[in-house]
């Protein structure tokens, strides 16, 4: 027992232990730092590393002047329809309705309904539309926001102010706009990275 105690007490013996511990020690660390590469090698999405590193993947319309329809909707009976005074200005004498046109727009308010008289000729009783059709730059109503639209700027979102000019539920014939322009049809904030979906 006295032989075993007084070699335990050598130094070399000493020195194989703290060798292995710090092989032990070593060896941990490695497999750690291996185990953390091989997390982040792993093909998991993040979207929010993606759009700071490549951009946010957004879906955007390249802007060309054309011709464009604009439907307003009207309920017509007998050749005849009540519109409100916010509506008015959107219809004019000519317009296509349906299979027929508009013949007259009363500008004065009709006293008995307190809406304005819409006479047209051929149209189909019940819901039209009233088409509208013009050139110009034309872009769904939800891509404007607060007369702003967000274009792509050498992959950066960059605002530019728009003006409404006529609109209906769905598109919005704008002004402020050129051939070229890339607007963004996703929500993105300004002076984020984008990056187009094809």
């Amino acid at each position: 027992m006295e032989k075993i105690a007084s070699k335990l007490k050598s130094q070399q013996i000493k020195n194989a232990l703290y060798g292995a511990c710090a092989i032990a020690l070593v060896g941990w660390v490695v497999f750690r730092f291996a185990a953390i590469g091989a997390e982040n090698a792993r093909a998991v999405f993040n979207p929010a590393r993606v759009a700071a590193d490549v951009g946010a993947p957004v879906y955007a319309m390249k802007m060309s002047r054309g011709t464009g329809v604009l439907r307003e909707p009207i309920e017509i009976k007998n050749n005849r329809a009540l519109v409100s005074s916010v509506r008015v200005g959107k219809l004019q004498s000519g317009q296509r309705v349906g299979a027929g046109e508009i013949v007259s727009v009363s500008h004065d308010v009709d006293l008995n309904t307190g809406m304005h008289i819409v006479r047209t000729r051929g149209a189909t009783d019940g819901l039209q539309y009233a088409e509208f059709e013009t050139d110009g730059y034309f872009v769904p109503l939800y891509a404007v926001n607060n007369g702003t639209v967000m274009l792509d700027v050498n992959g950066v979102a960059t605002p530019r102010n728009v003006t409404i000019l006529r609109s209906d539920a769905q598109n919005a014939l704008v002004d402020g706009l050129n051939d070229g322009d890339v607007v963004i049809l996703s929500h993105v904030d300004a002076g984020g990275k984008v990056q187009i979906v094809k």
